[in-house]
C-alpha cells in the first residue's frame, strides 16, 4: 500500500512537474483603431505576467511576455493599423516571448490582463494613446511595469546586416539529400533577423529576403548603404569526404585586407565618405593611406572578437570544427568599416549536418546562437550615440534563464560564462538543486 501512495506520489510530481513547464500560448494578436487609440490584443492560452516599456528614435512600444511564446498556427501577425507602422514579435531563447510595436510618432501605453469572459480566454490589451490623452481601462492583474529609454534626437539602433550567401542563379553547395545551401541559409538568415528586430535598441538587415542572385560587392555595397554596425555572412560548406561536419567562422585575412586597401586607395578620387563618414578624396598618399589602415585594423580586430563569441555560442549547440575564428579574403567580408564576419553554419555535405540544417528547430538554435554572440559583442562594446549605449546598466545586463528539462546549473553556468557560486548568490541558492519552469536571474559575464 506504501508503495502505491509513493507512485501516486511521484505520478502527481511529475504532473506538476510538467505543467510548470508548459509555456502560455500566444494564440492571436489582433489590433483595432477609435477615434482616442489604437488598441492590440494578444489572446493566451493562460494568464501570463508581461511587462511593457517604450524605446525612441524609431518610437517604439515592447511587451515581454514571461514563458510564453507564440502559436499563431499558421496566421501572420496583422499589419498596422492606426499609430502603429508595423507589428514584429519572437520567440526568445529565455522562454519569453517578445512583440515589438513599430509607432508612427510617440504614443503612450497602457496595457491591463483581462480574465476569460464568454467565449473568450485570457487576453493582455495594450492601448496606445496620443501623449496628453486620457486613458481609461482597468487592471485586473498587477500593475504594468514602464519603462522609458532615454529620450534623445541622438539615439539610433543598432543594425546588423544579415547576408544570406548565394541566392538566384547561384544555388551554392547541395547536399547528398538535395538540400541546397541557399535555401537553408535564407531560412536560417530570416530567423537571425526576426531575433534581432525583437531586441529593444537593434535592428536588422537583410541583403536579400527572397531567392535572389546578388553579386558579392553588390552585398558589400548594401550593408554600407544600410550604415550596419556588424555585417554576417551566413553560408553551409561542403567538401569531397563526407564525414567532415560542424562549424566555421571566417574572418578577412590581413593579406586581403592589405589588399582591399590598396584598391581602395586606388580609386579614392571617386569616393566620398569611405571610411565611416572620413572622407579620403584630396589627402596625399601618406593620409590616406594611414585613414584606410586605421579603420581597416579596427574593423579586423571587432570581427575576430566578434567570431570568438559566435564560435563559443555555436559550439554549446553543435559540433564546431574550428575553435579559433580563421582568416581567407572573402571579397564579401572586404568593407573597410564595417566589421564582417562569415558563418560557415554547417557541412551541407555531411549527412547529419544536412538533416540539422533541414530541421526548423535547429535553424532556430543556429539563430539564438548567432544573437547572443551579436549581444555579448555589443553589450560590452555599445557605440556612442545608439540606443543599447544609453540603455541603463541594469537593462543591458539584466537576464533570466527558465529552467526546462535536462537543465543542470553546472551547465548554465557554462552558457553563460558565468560560476555557479555566483549564479547561486544572485538566486540565493543553497544547493545546485534546481526545478523544472524556475527562473534564475544570471548576472552579467562582464562589469560594463
Amino acid at each position: 500500500m506504501l508503495g502505491i501512495r509513493h507512485l501516486l506520489g511521484l505520478c502527481v510530481l511529475a504532473l506538476s512537474t510538467s505543467v510548470a513547464a508548459q509555456s502560455v500560448r500566444v494564440k492571436d494578436v489582433r489590433i483595432s483603431e477609435s477615434s482616442d487609440r489604437t488598441r492590440i490584443v494578444l489572446d493566451l492560452s493562460d494568464s501570463a505576467q508581461h511587462k511593457l516599456f517604450t524605446l525612441a528614435n524609431p518610437n517604439r512600444v515592447v511587451i515581454d511576455l514571461s514563458q510564453s511564446d507564440f502559436a499563431l498556427q499558421g496566421r501572420s501577425l496583422p499589419g498596422g493599423r492606426g499609430a502603429v507602422v508595423n507589428i514584429r514579435g519572437a520567440n526568445r531563447e529565455d522562454g519569453s516571448a517578445r512583440l515589438v510595436l513599430d509607432l508612427a510618432a510617440a504614443a503612450r501605453p497602457k496595457s491591463f490582463l483581462l480574465p476569460p469572459s464568454g467565449s473568450q480566454g485570457y487576453r493582455i490589451v495594450v492601448d496606445l494613446m496620443a501623449p496628453g490623452v486620457q486613458a481609461s481601462g482597468r487592471s485586473a492583474g498587477k500593475p504594468t511595469v514602464v519603462k522609458t529609454a532615454p529620450q534623445s534626437n541622438s539615439l539610433r539602433d543598432l543594425i546588423i546586416a544579415i547576408d544570406p550567401g548565394h541566392g538566384g542563379k547561384d544555388p551554392g553547395a547541395r547536399g547528398h539529400g538535395g538540400l541546397q545551401e541557399k535555401r537553408a541559409v535564407l531560412e536560417i538568415g530570416r530567423r537571425v533577423a526576426a531575433l534581432v528586430d525583437a531586441e529593444p535598441g537593434m535592428r536588422s538587415f537583410m541583403t536579400r529576403k527572397d531567392d535572389r542572385f546578388l553579386k558579392l560587392q553588390q552585398r558589400m555595397n548594401l550593408a554600407q548603404k544600410a550604415g550596419a554596425d556588424l555585417f554576417v555572412s551566413i553560408h553551409a560548406d561542403a567538401f569531397t569526404d563526407r564525414r567532415v561536419r560542424g562549424a566555421t567562422v571566417y574572418v578577412l585575412s590581413e593579406k586581403g585586407a592589405t589588399d582591399e586597401a590598396a584598391r581602395l586607395l586606388a580609386q579614392r578620387e571617386n569616393e566620398a565618405d569611405l571610411i565611416g563618414g572620413v572622407d579620403i578624396r584630396g589627402k596625399d598618399d601618406t593620409l590616406a593611406s594611414v585613414l584606410v589602415d586605421l579603420s581597416q585594423n579596427a574593423s579586423l580586430e571587432a570581427s575576430i572578437e566578434v567570431g570568438d563569441l559566435f564560435i563559443g555560442e555555436l559550439a554549446r549547440i553543435g559540433k564546431v570544427r574550428k575553435s579559433r575564428v580563421q582568416q581567407a579574403g572573402f571579397v564579401v567580408l572586404k568593407s573597410p568599416d564595417i566589421p564582417s564576419l562569415l558563418v560557415e553554419t554547417a557541412y551541407i555535405s555531411n549527412a547529419q549536418d544536412e538533416n540539422n540544417l533541414r530541421s526548423v528547430q535547429y535553424q532556430q538554435r543556429l539563430a539564438r546562437a548567432m544573437l547572443s554572440g551579436i549581444k555579448n559583442y555589443f553589450y560590452a562594446n555599445p557605440p556612442r550615440g545608439t540606443t543599447v549605449a544609453e540603455l541603463s546598466r541594469e537593462q543591458r545586463l539584466a537576464r533570466q534563464h527558465v529552467i526546462r528539462r535536462g537543465d543542470t546549473l553546472s551547465e548554465i553556468a557554462q552558457r553563460y560564462n558565468v560560476p555557479v557560486a555566483r549564479i547561486r548568490s544572485e538566486n540565493h541558492l543553497n544547493s545546485n538543486n534546481i526545478r523544472v519552469g524556475q527562473t534564475l536571474r544570471i548576472p552579467p559575464t562582464l562589469d560594463i
